[in-house]
Protein backbone atom coordinates (compact mmCIF):
# COMPACT_ATOMS: atom_id res chain seq x y z
CA UNK A 1 0.00 0.00 0.00
CA UNK A 2 1.38 3.64 -0.69
CA UNK A 3 2.75 5.70 2.19
CA UNK A 4 0.68 8.65 2.32
CA UNK A 5 2.59 12.13 2.57
CA UNK A 6 2.38 12.17 6.90
CA UNK A 7 3.39 8.65 6.97
CA UNK A 8 6.50 9.75 4.43
CA UNK A 9 7.25 12.07 6.63
CA UNK A 10 7.24 10.09 9.98
CA UNK A 11 9.93 7.97 8.24
CA UNK A 12 12.34 11.04 7.87
CA UNK A 13 15.58 10.64 10.09
CA UNK A 14 15.17 13.97 11.22
CA UNK A 15 11.13 14.44 12.12
CA UNK A 16 10.14 17.95 12.51
CA UNK A 17 6.42 18.49 14.73
CA UNK A 18 6.13 21.84 13.15
CA UNK A 19 5.45 19.89 9.75
CA UNK A 20 3.42 17.52 10.86
CA UNK A 21 0.78 19.73 13.18
CA UNK A 22 0.18 22.08 10.04
CA UNK A 23 -3.16 19.90 9.34
CA UNK A 24 -5.02 19.45 12.75
CA UNK A 25 -4.34 16.18 14.32
CA UNK A 26 -6.93 14.54 16.65
CA UNK A 27 -4.66 11.22 18.15
CA UNK A 28 -0.44 11.52 18.92
CA UNK A 29 1.04 9.00 16.19
CA UNK A 30 2.42 5.73 17.89
CA UNK A 31 6.74 7.02 17.50
CA UNK A 32 5.35 9.86 19.66
CA UNK A 33 3.50 8.05 22.77
CA UNK A 34 5.32 7.18 25.90
CA UNK A 35 3.71 5.67 28.50
CA UNK A 36 6.57 4.89 30.37
CA UNK A 37 6.80 7.74 32.56
CA UNK A 38 5.34 5.96 35.86
CA UNK A 39 6.52 8.17 38.57
CA UNK A 40 4.03 11.01 40.19
CA UNK A 41 4.22 14.46 39.42
CA UNK A 42 3.58 17.16 42.40
CA UNK A 43 0.58 18.90 42.80
CA UNK A 44 -0.26 21.80 44.85
CA UNK A 45 1.38 22.90 47.26
CA UNK A 46 4.47 22.92 44.66
CA UNK A 47 7.64 23.24 46.33
CA UNK A 48 10.05 26.10 45.24
CA UNK A 49 12.83 26.03 43.54
CA UNK A 50 15.12 27.95 44.97
CA UNK A 51 16.67 31.47 43.90
CA UNK A 52 19.63 32.59 43.86
CA UNK A 53 20.93 36.51 43.61
CA UNK A 54 24.37 37.24 41.48
CA UNK A 55 24.12 40.51 42.83
CA UNK A 56 24.61 39.39 46.29
CA UNK A 57 27.23 36.89 45.72
CA UNK A 58 29.44 39.57 44.49
CA UNK A 59 28.41 42.17 46.96
CA UNK A 60 31.13 42.02 50.06
CA UNK A 61 27.94 42.35 52.56
CA UNK A 62 25.85 38.92 51.06
CA UNK A 63 28.80 37.10 49.69
CA UNK A 64 29.19 34.45 52.33
CA UNK A 65 25.49 33.91 53.02
CA UNK A 66 24.40 33.58 49.57
CA UNK A 67 27.66 31.48 48.58
CA UNK A 68 26.33 29.10 51.29
CA UNK A 69 23.05 29.04 49.49
CA UNK A 70 24.44 28.12 46.28
CA UNK A 71 26.36 25.53 47.62
CA UNK A 72 23.64 23.92 49.49
CA UNK A 73 21.32 23.94 46.61
CA UNK A 74 23.47 22.42 44.52
CA UNK A 75 23.70 19.71 47.17
CA UNK A 76 20.26 19.08 47.50
CA UNK A 77 18.38 20.50 44.09
CA UNK A 78 21.29 20.48 41.45
CA UNK A 79 18.86 23.02 40.42
CA UNK A 80 18.10 27.15 41.05
CA UNK A 81 16.63 29.84 39.50
CA UNK A 82 19.49 32.83 39.14
CA UNK A 83 18.57 36.55 39.45
CA UNK A 84 20.26 39.70 39.01
CA UNK A 85 22.31 37.85 36.34
CA UNK A 86 23.19 41.19 34.46
CA UNK A 87 22.15 39.73 31.11
CA UNK A 88 19.87 42.55 29.53
CA UNK A 89 16.27 41.93 29.25
CA UNK A 90 16.39 43.82 26.03
CA UNK A 91 18.74 41.23 24.48
CA UNK A 92 16.89 38.34 25.97
CA UNK A 93 13.78 39.94 24.45
CA UNK A 94 15.44 40.19 21.23
CA UNK A 95 16.97 36.74 21.01
CA UNK A 96 12.95 35.94 21.64
CA UNK A 97 12.03 37.73 19.16
CA UNK A 98 14.98 36.30 16.41
CA UNK A 99 14.21 32.57 17.30
CA UNK A 100 10.75 33.07 17.13
CA UNK A 101 11.60 34.31 13.67
CA UNK A 102 13.70 31.47 12.73
CA UNK A 103 11.06 29.05 13.64
CA UNK A 104 8.39 30.96 11.74
CA UNK A 105 10.80 30.59 8.38
CA UNK A 106 9.14 28.25 5.33
CA UNK A 107 10.61 24.60 5.44
CA UNK A 108 13.05 25.45 2.57
CA UNK A 109 14.78 27.83 4.36
CA UNK A 110 15.04 25.72 7.58
CA UNK A 111 16.03 22.85 5.94
CA UNK A 112 19.62 23.90 4.97
CA UNK A 113 20.40 23.87 8.51
CA UNK A 114 18.94 19.89 8.65
CA UNK A 115 20.78 17.38 11.14
CA UNK A 116 23.04 15.35 8.88
CA UNK A 117 23.24 12.03 8.53
CA UNK A 118 25.43 10.59 11.32
CA UNK A 119 25.52 14.06 12.89
CA UNK A 120 23.75 15.35 16.09
CA UNK A 121 24.04 18.82 14.90
CA UNK A 122 21.55 20.96 13.11
CA UNK A 123 18.01 21.85 12.78
CA UNK A 124 15.56 18.97 13.80
CA UNK A 125 16.62 15.79 15.48
CA UNK A 126 19.05 12.60 14.74
CA UNK A 127 16.15 9.48 15.25
CA UNK A 128 18.35 7.39 18.06
CA UNK A 129 15.72 5.44 19.57
CA UNK A 130 11.97 4.56 18.28
CA UNK A 131 10.62 6.97 20.55
CA UNK A 132 10.30 10.19 19.59
CA UNK A 133 10.56 13.51 21.59
CA UNK A 134 7.68 16.17 21.16
CA UNK A 135 10.05 19.17 19.85
CA UNK A 136 12.02 20.42 17.54
CA UNK A 137 15.43 21.52 18.01
CA UNK A 138 18.49 23.78 17.09
CA UNK A 139 21.51 22.13 18.31
CA UNK A 140 24.90 23.36 17.70
CA UNK A 141 28.75 23.80 19.35
CA UNK A 142 29.09 27.43 19.74
CA UNK A 143 32.33 26.98 21.27
CA UNK A 144 35.88 26.71 20.46
CA UNK A 145 35.03 28.82 17.56
CA UNK A 146 36.98 26.68 15.31
CA UNK A 147 34.57 23.37 16.03
CA UNK A 148 31.75 25.64 14.80
CA UNK A 149 30.02 23.59 11.69
CA UNK A 150 30.54 26.29 8.49
CA UNK A 151 26.72 25.33 7.67
CA UNK A 152 25.02 26.11 11.10
CA UNK A 153 26.01 29.76 13.07
CA UNK A 154 28.39 31.30 10.35
CA UNK A 155 24.53 30.53 7.86
CA UNK A 156 21.97 31.85 10.05
CA UNK A 157 20.10 34.86 9.04
CA UNK A 158 21.79 37.55 9.86
CA UNK A 159 20.26 38.95 12.68
CA UNK A 160 19.64 35.82 14.57
CA UNK A 161 23.15 35.25 13.94
CA UNK A 162 24.27 38.56 15.41
CA UNK A 163 21.88 38.25 18.75
CA UNK A 164 22.98 34.88 19.30
CA UNK A 165 26.44 36.02 19.44
CA UNK A 166 25.51 38.61 21.82
CA UNK A 167 23.77 36.27 23.88
CA UNK A 168 26.61 33.66 24.03
CA UNK A 169 29.00 36.57 25.31
CA UNK A 170 27.15 37.80 27.50
CA UNK A 171 26.34 33.94 28.83
CA UNK A 172 30.32 33.30 28.79
CA UNK A 173 31.17 35.49 31.30
CA UNK A 174 27.95 34.72 33.16
CA UNK A 175 29.37 30.92 33.20
CA UNK A 176 32.78 31.35 34.30
CA UNK A 177 31.54 33.95 37.64
CA UNK A 178 29.32 31.41 38.76
CA UNK A 179 31.92 28.40 38.10
CA UNK A 180 34.06 30.38 40.35
CA UNK A 181 32.07 31.10 42.86
CA UNK A 182 30.99 26.98 42.76
CA UNK A 183 34.52 26.73 43.39
CA UNK A 184 34.61 28.86 46.58
CA UNK A 185 31.77 26.94 47.93
CA UNK A 186 33.46 23.41 47.05
CA UNK A 187 36.59 24.67 48.54
CA UNK A 188 38.60 24.11 45.15
CA UNK A 189 41.31 25.39 43.59
CA UNK A 190 40.07 28.23 41.66
CA UNK A 191 42.88 27.56 38.78
CA UNK A 192 41.74 23.74 38.20
CA UNK A 193 38.37 25.55 37.28
CA UNK A 194 39.78 28.29 35.23
CA UNK A 195 42.06 25.87 33.23
CA UNK A 196 39.01 23.22 32.39
CA UNK A 197 36.11 25.73 31.65
CA UNK A 198 38.08 28.82 30.08
CA UNK A 199 37.62 28.49 26.53
CA UNK A 200 35.67 24.79 26.90
CA UNK A 201 33.14 23.44 24.94
CA UNK A 202 30.30 25.21 24.54
CA UNK A 203 26.77 24.61 23.05
CA UNK A 204 23.36 25.77 22.61
CA UNK A 205 19.84 24.33 22.04
CA UNK A 206 17.32 26.52 20.90
CA UNK A 207 13.59 24.17 21.29
CA UNK A 208 10.37 24.40 19.70
CA UNK A 209 7.56 22.74 21.70
CA UNK A 210 4.28 22.51 19.52
CA UNK A 211 1.49 22.63 21.31
CA UNK A 212 0.07 18.25 21.39
CA UNK A 213 -3.45 17.12 21.03
CA UNK A 214 -2.86 14.88 23.68
CA UNK A 215 0.14 16.00 26.14
CA UNK A 216 -0.43 13.38 28.63
CA UNK A 217 0.70 10.90 26.28
CA UNK A 218 4.33 12.37 24.98
CA UNK A 219 7.18 13.90 26.40
CA UNK A 220 8.84 17.46 25.19
CA UNK A 221 12.34 16.12 26.36
CA UNK A 222 12.55 12.61 27.99
CA UNK A 223 13.82 12.54 31.42
CA UNK A 224 18.13 13.15 31.11
CA UNK A 225 20.68 14.80 33.26
CA UNK A 226 23.13 17.05 31.82
CA UNK A 227 26.81 16.04 30.36
CA UNK A 228 27.63 19.19 31.09
CA UNK A 229 29.81 21.24 33.97
CA UNK A 230 26.64 23.65 34.53
CA UNK A 231 23.82 24.36 31.75
CA UNK A 232 21.93 27.83 31.76
CA UNK A 233 18.70 27.48 30.73
CA UNK A 234 15.93 30.56 29.36
CA UNK A 235 12.59 30.19 29.09
CA UNK A 236 12.05 32.43 26.58
CA UNK A 237 8.14 32.82 25.83
CA UNK A 238 6.86 32.48 29.40
CA UNK A 239 5.38 29.14 28.56
CA UNK A 240 6.24 26.67 31.56
CA UNK A 241 7.28 22.79 30.91
CA UNK A 242 9.89 22.20 32.75
CA UNK A 243 9.67 19.48 35.66
CA UNK A 244 12.71 18.54 37.91
CA UNK A 245 13.09 15.29 39.94
CA UNK A 246 13.25 15.09 43.50
CA UNK A 247 12.68 12.79 46.35
CA UNK A 248 11.31 10.32 43.37
CA UNK A 249 8.34 13.04 42.75
CA UNK A 250 8.30 14.95 39.44
CA UNK A 251 8.32 19.50 40.43
CA UNK A 252 7.10 21.65 37.60
CA UNK A 253 9.09 24.72 37.89
CA UNK A 254 7.52 28.50 37.77
CA UNK A 255 9.38 30.43 36.15
CA UNK A 256 10.39 33.83 37.49
CA UNK A 257 10.15 36.50 34.99
CA UNK A 258 13.28 37.36 33.57
CA UNK A 259 15.05 34.84 35.80
CA UNK A 260 17.68 31.98 34.60
CA UNK A 261 17.39 28.94 35.47
CA UNK A 262 21.03 26.53 36.29
CA UNK A 263 21.20 23.12 36.80
CA UNK A 264 24.19 21.33 38.07
CA UNK A 265 25.31 18.65 34.86
CA UNK A 266 27.04 15.35 35.41
CA UNK A 267 30.66 17.09 35.04
CA UNK A 268 30.55 19.05 38.34
CA UNK A 269 29.07 16.03 40.05
CA UNK A 270 32.29 14.29 38.84
CA UNK A 271 34.43 17.09 39.65
CA UNK A 272 32.90 17.27 43.08
CA UNK A 273 33.03 13.67 43.47
CA UNK A 274 29.67 13.35 44.76
CA UNK A 275 29.04 16.27 47.03
CA UNK A 276 26.73 17.93 44.37
CA UNK A 277 24.40 16.75 42.67
CA UNK A 278 23.16 16.47 38.39
CA UNK A 279 19.37 16.02 38.86
CA UNK A 280 17.24 14.42 36.67
CA UNK A 281 14.40 16.91 34.36
CA UNK A 282 12.61 16.97 31.69
CA UNK A 283 10.41 18.15 29.44
CA UNK A 284 6.17 18.33 29.01
CA UNK A 285 3.72 20.04 26.80
CA UNK A 286 0.34 21.22 26.89
CA UNK A 287 -2.73 21.24 24.44
CA UNK A 288 -2.89 25.28 23.94
CA UNK A 289 0.22 26.92 23.44
CA UNK A 290 3.86 26.44 22.01
CA UNK A 291 6.69 26.49 24.25
CA UNK A 292 10.13 27.90 23.22
CA UNK A 293 13.31 27.81 25.20
CA UNK A 294 17.21 28.49 24.61
CA UNK A 295 19.94 26.07 26.65
CA UNK A 296 23.10 27.08 26.67
CA UNK A 297 25.63 23.79 27.97
CA UNK A 298 28.91 24.82 29.53
CA UNK A 299 31.76 22.03 29.49
CA UNK A 300 35.63 21.49 30.02
CA UNK A 301 37.71 21.54 27.04
CA UNK A 302 37.66 18.65 24.70
CA UNK A 303 41.17 18.11 25.97
CA UNK A 304 40.82 18.37 29.74
CA UNK A 305 40.72 15.36 31.71
CA UNK A 306 37.62 15.09 33.56
CA UNK A 307 37.06 13.59 37.42
CA UNK A 308 37.36 14.35 41.11
CA UNK A 309 39.20 17.71 41.65
CA UNK A 310 42.50 16.55 43.42
CA UNK A 311 41.87 19.54 45.90
CA UNK A 312 38.91 17.52 46.99
CA UNK A 313 40.45 14.07 47.25
CA UNK A 314 41.95 12.49 50.33
CA UNK A 315 42.32 9.00 51.91
CA UNK A 316 39.22 9.88 53.90
CA UNK A 317 37.26 11.01 50.74
CA UNK A 318 38.43 8.50 48.14
CA UNK A 319 37.49 9.09 44.37
CA UNK A 320 34.24 8.43 43.38
CA UNK A 321 34.21 8.65 39.59
CA UNK A 322 37.28 7.61 37.17
CA UNK A 323 39.24 10.10 35.07
CA UNK A 324 38.54 10.23 31.43
CA UNK A 325 39.10 12.64 28.81
CA UNK A 326 36.74 15.16 27.62
CA UNK A 327 36.36 14.67 24.17
CA UNK A 328 35.91 10.77 24.86
CA UNK A 329 33.18 11.66 27.34
CA UNK A 330 31.04 13.28 24.66
CA UNK A 331 31.78 11.03 22.28
CA UNK A 332 30.76 7.65 25.01
CA UNK A 333 27.89 9.93 26.38
CA UNK A 334 26.29 10.73 22.47
CA UNK A 335 26.82 6.81 21.72
CA UNK A 336 24.85 5.69 24.83
CA UNK A 337 20.64 6.11 25.07
CA UNK A 338 19.89 9.16 26.88
CA UNK A 339 18.24 7.94 29.88
CA UNK A 340 17.52 9.10 33.21
CA UNK A 341 21.46 9.61 34.69
CA UNK A 342 22.32 5.64 33.04
CA UNK A 343 25.62 7.33 31.68
CA UNK A 344 26.70 8.70 34.83
CA UNK A 345 26.22 5.70 36.66
CA UNK A 346 28.52 3.87 34.27
CA UNK A 347 31.81 6.69 34.94
CA UNK A 348 31.62 5.22 39.17
CA UNK A 349 34.09 3.71 39.79
CA UNK A 350 33.74 -0.13 40.23
CA UNK A 351 30.53 0.03 37.87
CA UNK A 352 29.67 -2.85 35.45
CA UNK A 353 31.12 -1.78 32.86
CA UNK A 354 34.43 -0.71 34.52
CA UNK A 355 34.70 -4.15 36.22
CA UNK A 356 34.18 -5.50 32.64
CA UNK A 357 37.22 -3.32 31.19
CA UNK A 358 39.36 -4.64 34.11
CA UNK A 359 38.17 -8.00 33.38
Amino acid sequence: MASSKSDHSLDMPSVLIQELIKEPIVSVPQQYVRLDQKEPTCTDPLPTLPTVDLNLLVSSDGTSLELEKLHSTCKEWGFFQLVNHGVSSSLMDKLKHEIEEFYNLPLEEKMKYMVRPDDLEGYGKARLEEKLDWEDRFAMITNPIQNRKPHLFPELPPSLRDTLECYLQELQRLAMKLLGFIAEALKMDLKEIEEMFDDGVQAVRMTYYPPCPQPELVMGLRPHSDATGITILNQLNGIDGLQVKKDGVWIPVKFIPDALVVNVGDILEILSNGVYNSVEHRATVNSEKERISISFFVSPKFEAEIGPSTSLISPQNPPLFRRIRMGKYLKDYFSHKLHSKSFLELMKIGSTEERGRAD
